[in-house]
């Protein structure tokens, strides 16, 4: 386990002894902390084996960024910044 520091601009520094380098994650929020998971370098091959999908890998992209989209401006319209 280790502490870290999240400065002014959001960034989180995790210290070497971790020996974490060079590693994709998914930072999730979770009422106060941080639950932080590692990716698979190539999470498409990874996931493969058991998750099937009848659309191909541009159409999956392309949806994930509508969808991130729609709710980034969800989330400012609530906040009120548009």
């Amino acid at each position: 386990m280790a502490i870290v520091k999240v400065d002014a601009r959001g960034r989180m520094t995790i210290p070497k002894e971790i020996g974490v380098k060079n590693v994709k994650a998914v930072i999730i929020p979770a009422a106060g902390f941080f639950v932080t998971v590692p990716l698979p370098g190539k999470p498409h091959e990874y996931a493969g084996s058991w998750l099937s999908s009848k659309r191909g890998k541009r159409e999956l992209k392309a949806l994930s960024e509508k969808s991130a989209y729609a709710d980034a401006v969800e989330r400012a319209r609530r906040r009120g910044l548009i």
